[in-house]
């Protein structure tokens, strides 16, 4: 299990569930549910039978919990024998005030931030792509929600909870949004694939760098994703990496050696490097089709906001590529 770390502010767009997802689990009714933290708790094999029983969505003020602030967690165990769609995401609709998500023992996402360094995002909508190799769709699945609140209503307090599907991706893609490492400074060793990178913070991506608590940071930052090509890509001979739109400038690499980059060469004000779609074609040469893969973003921001702001993000067929763009509404 991923160690237990204080997160960084993550604030999504204040969003609701689009016309091309399609609900494939209904994750409405009755959860279990404790006040207190312990990391333990997202462990899929801890016992959980002696927790309060909750019902999601509703704060859990109005749920026997009236006037509690502070830190609980939610746990549901599912069974997805028979699910065969793909490019699934978890909709947790909107919490109140921060929460950190794990699938079977693995962190998949998080919005807002932990004390000591508290920041609420309780306005922002929650979904998170479900990683595919976490998945168990032979049976048991647990999914695990640490929240903390403040002040007022506390919890997964509202939304339409649930899996879904979008039914406009390219069947075949491989998407990368979601937990990626990063680093502020810059480093050229930091593109290798050697590069321990275990020290470096996650980041939810897409999102603005300076969402989070790096509001004045203008500069270069490191962005990092490691992934396995799925078996439906592994015999396409001309893949497409496409990461969504970056602020400011961008040098791509994979497994070390640069595949794209996009500069205008303009100063703040002029340079509209910032709204172009990044696509790069995939060297066939440089990747590990059957074994791990790294992605390594220096992004240079030149003023205002930065980062990887938005997607789609993912690895698709170059006939592809077009559809996944046109997907969905980032």
């Amino acid at each position: 299990m991923k160690s237990f770390i204080t997160l960084l502010i993550f604030i999504l767009p204040l969003v609701g569930i689009s016309d091309d997802l399609r609900r494939v689990v209904d994750l409405r009714g009755e959860w279990r549910f404790s006040i207190g933290d312990n990391p333990r708790w997202a462990n899929p094999d801890f016992d959980d039978h002696n927790w309060e029983k909750i019902f999601v969505p509703s704060a859990w003020e109005n749920e026997g919990f009236s006037g509690f602030d502070g830190y609980a967690w939610y746990r549901i165990t599912i069974d997805l024998r028979g699910l065969s769609e793909n490019n699934l995401y978890l909709v947790l609709g909107y919490i109140d005030d921060v929460d950190q998500v794990f699938l079977n023992g693995e962190m998949i996402g998080f919005s807002g931030s932990f004390p000591p360094r508290f920041y609420t995002a309780y306005q922002s909508f929650r979904r998170y792509r479900i990683p595919p190799e976490l998945l168990n769709k032979d049976g048991k699945n647990v999914i695990a929600v640490r929240v903390y609140d403040t002040v007022l209503d506390g919890g997964i307090i509202k939304g339409d909870v649930g899996i879904y599907t979008n039914r406009n991706e390219p069947e075949k893609t491989l998407l990368l949004e979601g937990l990626w490492r990063f680093q502020e400074g810059d480093n050229e060793r930091w593109k290798e694939n050697d590069y321990d990178i275990s020290d470096w913070e996650y980041m939810m991506v897409p999102s603005f760098w300076k969402s989070m608590k790096y509001s004045r940071l203008e500069g270069v930052i490191w962005y990092k994703k490691e992934f396995v090509l799925p078996p439906q890509l592994q015999e396409e001979s001309m893949l497409m990496l496409v990461l969504g739109k970056i602020d400011d400038f961008d040098h791509t690499y994979l497994n070390g050696v640069l595949i794209g980059s996009t500069n205008d060469g303009k100063p703040l004000g002029y340079s509209n490097s910032w709204h172009q779609y990044r696509v790069y074609p995939i060297p066939n040469e440089l990747l590990n089709r059957k074994g791990k893969n790294i992605i390594s973003v220096r992004v240079k921001d030149i003023g205002g906001n930065a980062g990887i702001y938005e997607g789609p993000l993912g690895i698709v067929p170059f006939s592809n590529y077009r559809q996944l763009l046109n997907a969905r509404d980032y």
